[in-house]
């Protein structure tokens, strides 16, 4: 059963349609890259399953099952979990409060706050400073940490390599991977190319709104790949 499948979605910001039939889909540990360049729906797929935009055709399905309502705490009643691009911290709340938000679905699993520092002892170290107050690369990860607070079977991750030094995004391919070896399901939304070919084992192509192409990541260049993006 996938986890997050769209089905020749047709999506809108008031009467502007963004997305023309896109349709993908995400299993349990599986290890998905959606991309493209800038402007052609990616980030409009993350922002129609929390209800942002209209779905004017199509369907959206969450683990087997067609969500017609689509509201911002619909992924989360799911199982899914969103890293939005940007991040998403809470400036006005410390470390620690804005990962004790992702437990807020009360999801029973392994990830607590205890496992939470254990991965990233930074965020204990300063686990009473504002969320705000972090470098760019603890900001990240505070957000994946809230995430997986919320103990997804779906971990959907928009342009998380943003910004962040090579060395932070060879330790974010790692866990990506170790995450879905341990079963949850990964969607990468990513520009980062070299990033895209150690997390990932298929791939999406989005252009003009659509699924341009897809298939497995070896059968496809790293070249072939950037070409895709910088078109």
């Amino acid at each position: 059963m996938s986890l997050l499948a769209f089905h020749d979605v047709h999506a809108l910001y008031g009467q502007a349609r963004i997305l023309n039939g896109v349709s993908f889909e995400v299993g349990g540990g599986e290890r998905v890259a959606l991309v493209g360049r800038n402007g052609v729906g990616k980030t409009t797929v993350v922002n129609t399953l929390c209800g942002g935009t209209r779905v004017a055709q199509g369907r959206v399905e969450m683990r087997g099952r067609t969500v017609k309502d689509l509201r911002g705490y619909t992924p989360a009643q799911n199982g899914i979990a969103v890293v939005l691009q940007g991040r998403g911290i809470l400036p006005n709340l410390t470390v620690e409060e804005n990962l004790l938000l992702g437990s807020a679905t009360a999801r029973r699993g392994a990830w607590t706050l205890a496992k939470i520092h254990e991965l990233f002892p930074i965020l204990r170290e300063r686990r009473m400073n504002p969320g705000s107050a972090l470098s760019g690369g603890q900001q990240q990860m505070l957000a994946i940490g809230r995430a997986l607070m919320a103990n997804p079977d779906l971990l959907i991750l928009d342009e998380p390599s943003e910004g962040l030094a090579p060395v932070i995004v060879d330790d974010l391919a790692a866990l990506l991977v170790r995450l879905g070896e341990d079963g949850m399901g990964i969607l990468l939304i990513e520009q980062n190319v070299s990033l895209i070919h150690r997390v990932a084992e298929r791939f999406y192509v989005l252009s003009k709104g659509a699924v341009a192409e897809s298939g497995s990541l070896r059968d496809v260049s790293r070249d072939a790949l950037q070409g895709h993006i910088a078109i």
